[in-house]
């Protein structure tokens, strides 16, 4: 599997962190709301077949927290400049839960650097009647488990982020979050109104028990997006890309693959 590199890099006098591996077409991915974290396995295998970019939030980890950092159309602006900065083009753009919704934010704002978006189990949207679990009301540990359907992987993801030396990062992550989708919780109510302006092939992978964005959300967010694909994953909670990475990653393999075949 690929190796990487862990740089700095300064966009707009914001430095972010910024984690580099593969070769092929750029796959640049959004993290969620506990941070870019590690080189995680789904990101190595990936960058067998693809240019792996991922950048860690303004805000989040050991990035910088600008003045100009207020919500969450902040990032989808900095990380057009970002692609801008990095003469990406022809960007597979990957957000998972959190960074789904900057990166559905971006896309309605310009998909000119873009070839194809991936959505997974992303906040954004409000779907009215479908329960949700608030993370906010949750201890440390109960929000770790509820990102998995298998409370076997929750065991293993609990003792390894719960540890001392990772409390300050994962409160300044908790932090930003809250500042950025406190109020209302977790979207934003004129995204749904542009959706339909995001034209490039969209991709939507849901874990079948996610319980902080329920599937319904999938299915809200392809009667949005024009031409979009929706995947449930089976027996998964809210992270597939981690609890589900072979499957994860044969569907956006597959789907990227299919793009090719068709044009």
């Amino acid at each position: 599997m690929a190796d990487h590199t862990a740089s700095t890099i300064e966009v707009r006098g914001c430095k972010i962190g910024l984690m580099r591996g593969g070769a092929g077409r750029p796959l640049l991915i959004l993290h969620g709301a506990s941070g870019a974290g590690t080189w995680l396995p789904f990101m190595r295998s990936l960058a067998d077949k693809f240019d792996v970019i991922v950048p860690e939030h303004p805000g989040f980890g050991a990035s910088d927290t600008p003045d100009w950092l207020d919500n969450i159309h902040d990032l989808a602006y900095f990380y057009l400049d970002v692609l801008d900065q990095l003469d990406l083009n022809e960007v597979h753009l990957v957000g998972v839960s959190l960074g789904g919704w900057i990166a559905a934010e971006l896309a309605i704002r310009s998909t000119g650097r873009l070839a194809s978006l991936t959505l997974v189990d992303a906040a954004g949207i409000h779907v009215p009647g479908v329960a949700q679990i608030d993370s906010f009301l949750r201890t440390d540990e109960q929000r770790i488990r509820d990102f998995f359907h298998d409370q076997a992987h929750a065991d293993e993801m609990v003792e390894r982020l719960l540890r001392p030396e990772l409390e300050d990062i994962a409160m300044k992550n908790r932090v930003e979050t809250a500042r950025l989708v406190w109020q209302p919780r977790g979207y934003d109510p004129h995204l749904h109104k542009w959706l339909h302006r995001i034209d490039v092939p969209t991709l939507l992978v849901w874990g079948s028990h996610d319980r902080l964005f329920p599937k319904d959300y999938a299915f809200a967010y392809q009667r949005l997006i024009p031409g979009s694909k929706v995947v449930i994953v089976p027996e998964c909670g809210h992270v597939p890309h981690v609890e589900k990475a072979a499957t994860f990653i044969s569907e956006l393999e597959h789907f990227i693959d299919g793009m090719r075949a068709a044009a």
